[in-house]
């Protein structure tokens, strides 16, 4: 590639009726300048060219790293979607065991009451006719004492047992 100093260095020959030397020379110049200034601004492009791919690669990069990231996050979105509807059947089928168990154990609470309940019903049926007939064995025995300590008290009369009781027949001496 030809600089400007190539240009400004040129000689020419000179030819028979060649150009003005001074006119060349100057517009050399001319082109010199131009060419140094072309020149520094292709520089000056090819440095922000590779700012600039620098800065694209960098970008490229960081598009990678975020697509990567939003892959990822799906990913991840996905996997709690699934790992919270797992845990939701979970606790679903545990509170559905435990409603049943509760369920039995109150089906199994009520059965042992009644039970319970008829087993002391005829119990204390059982206790009210056995104390019925000891109160009245009892009543029967203290009729006869009474006949046979106080036979004179039930004679005539008197031998009426109170309302509600077998009278006694006694015996007469």
């Amino acid at each position: 590639m030809i600089t400007p100093m190539d240009i400004q260095n040129k000689e020419f020959t000179r030819g028979v009726r060649g150009y003005k030397e001074e006119e060349v020379d100057n517009f050399l110049d001319l082109i010199t300048l131009d060419f140094e200034a072309i020149t520094q601004e292709n520089r000056n492009l090819k440095g922000s060219l590779a700012l600039l791919t620098q800065e694209v690669e960098k970008y490229r990069d960081s598009e990678k790293t975020v697509l990567e990231t939003l892959e990822a996050a799906k990913a991840l979105m996905a996997d709690i979607s699934a790992s919270s509807e797992k845990r939701a059947e979970i606790l679903l089928k545990n509170a559905e065991l435990d409603a049943e168990r509760i369920v039995r154990e109150a089906r199994d609470s009520v059965e042992r009451l009644t039970k319970e309940s008829a087993s002391l019903t005829g119990r204390i049926s059982a206790m009210k006719l056995k104390y019925k007939t000891l109160l009245e064995n009892e009543l029967e025995r203290f009729d006869s004492l009474s006949a046979e300590l106080f036979p004179e008290t039930l004679s005539g009369g008197a031998n009426m047992a109170p309302e509600g009781h077998k009278q006694i027949k006694t015996r007469n001496p």
